[in-house]
């Protein structure tokens, strides 16, 4: 990188700024100061020689600077923050804002940033956190969209058809899926914009040649930009289907076998090691439990488990599963937050119980909100009732739990952008945990 040392001269606002060209080189290439370097990260022919003015906050601009030169961010009391986010969107450097403000997301770590009132109590059903550090609420009908300083953007309205499920697909999108209406041609999926809320395009669903309306159920994503959701049809369209999700265009369909399920799936999620996917459909959505990997290169369920036959009691009952790629093995628990263990290399089915909360036996709230799992950087989180648990180490030991005793029981939570989202079902308030950067000394 052939950086010179030369100084760069800024009027911002009125206030005269002297820096080098190897700080304003840290903000980087996408940013408002990476098109004063050429490709060889040398200053372009006359930058040094004159002032450049920009009409903006003199204040903030001190302090985005200062973030520069040393790595750290330090916000005087008399600047708001939401202004130096702003300003800092402006010279694309929200990143290192963000970066500086918050330290690597640790679960053992998080405190509670702060909790905000949802639009409709007691309606929550999903929450998702999106990659920038923004999240999005479903309920009912409606997503609420937050970018990163928590500001509100315009909703997402499906007319009244419930929504399903939600999931960034970049800092600008989300793909909604929703039942479907009898008698008119909605439901489905849509791709999103995050900022104004409007739909730029539909998932349709296609079986022997003809477009089919559908439910679009649980969702998920991979690097290939393949986007994948369970799918019921009114006819035949039971299973999981498989969109290109840059052009919206349907590529394949994992047609549901007799006697199992998939168009009902609670969950999917992407094994990028494997090159499979997780499909999850649990109690109560079904009167048993469904764990399955789909390998979509050859159309074979290459593994699987099921409690049918199984006793049906409450302790064994699964409600939520994820797969652990590391360990080859699938993570499921039951009600009372106690993690059961199967391994993906054997045919058995067996699940290795491992009992951590036998103290909630008895003591369920009157309108429970069944546990989620969760895994991010090698740790699993666990929602039980107002709290979410931690658990570390090969033998995944708990480590700490996170809870606010405001809004009730956690129906939903996700991480992303270096935070946790935390929806409680009561209140319909959502907390956001993050990790404290270390002090400055």
């Amino acid at each position: 990188m052939g950086v010179q040392k030369d100084r760069v001269r800024f009027n911002v606002g009125g206030k005269i700024f002297e820096t080098t060209a190897t700080t304003l080189a840290i903000a980087g290439r996408d940013s408002l100061f990476g098109a004063m370097f050429d490709e060889n990260w040398d200053l372009q022919p006359n930058v040094t020689s004159t002032e450049h003015f920009i009409d903006r906050n003199p204040d903030c601009f001190a302090v985005l600077l200062d973030l520069l030169r040393t790595g750290e961010l330090y916000i005087p009391s008399e600047i708001p923050e939401k202004l130096l986010y702003r300003e800092a969107l402006f010279y694309g450097l929200l990143d290192h804002v963000r970066a500086a403000r918050c330290g690597p997301f640790d679960g053992n770590r998080l405190h509670l940033e702060r909790s905000i009132m949802g639009r409709a109590p007691g309606d929550g059903t999903a929450i998702r956190a999106g990659p920038d550090g923004g999240c999005c609420v479903a309920h009912g009908s409606m997503v609420h969209v937050y970018d990163w300083m928590l500001e509100e953007h315009p909703p997402i309205s499906l007319d009244y058809q419930r929504v399903n499920d939600a999931i960034w697909i970049d800092s600008e999108s989300i793909v909604i899926s929703a039942c479907e209406r009898l008698g008119r041609d909605d439901g489905g999926m849509g791709l999103f914009s995050a900022s104004t809320g409007e739909l730029r395009y539909k998932f349709h669903v296609t079986h022997d040649n003809q477009v089919k309306s559908y439910t679009g159920g649980a969702l998920s994503f991979n690097s290939d930009y393949k986007l994948f959701s369970s799918c019921k049809g009114r006819s035949n369209e039971y299973g999981i289907g498989v969109w290109d999700q840059v052009t919206g265009k349907q590529i394949d369909f994992f047609y549901e076998p007799p006697g199992w399920s998939l168009g009902d799936a609670d969950k999917l999620q992407w094994l990028h090691g494997t090159n499979c996917l997780l499909v999850a459909t649990l109690f109560p959505r079904k009167d048993n439990c469904y764990i399955s990997l789909l390998d979509f290169r050859d159309k074979n369920m290459v593994w699987s488990w099921s409690d049918v036959g199984a006793p049906a009691t409450d302790e064994r009952r699964v409600r939520d599963a994820i797969a652990m790629e590391e360990t080859n093995s699938v993570c499921v628990v039951n009600e009372y937050e106690d993690l059961g263990f199967m391994d993906l290399r054997s045919s058995a089915g067996i699940v290795r119980w491992s009992s951590r909360s036998r103290l909630m036996k008895g003591k369920m709230p009157d309108e429970p909100c069944y546990p989620k799992l969760a895994l991010h950087e090698g740790q699993l989180f666990s929602s039980m009732n107002d709290s979410i648990s931690v658990f570390c180490g090969p033998d995944w030991v708990l480590t700490s739990r996170l809870r606010n005793s405001h809004g009730g029981s956690i129906c939903d939570f996700s991480i992303g952008g270096d935070r946790l989202f935390a929806l409680h079902s009561e209140e319909n308030v959502f907390d956001i945990w993050e990790t404290r950067s270390p002090p400055i000394v």
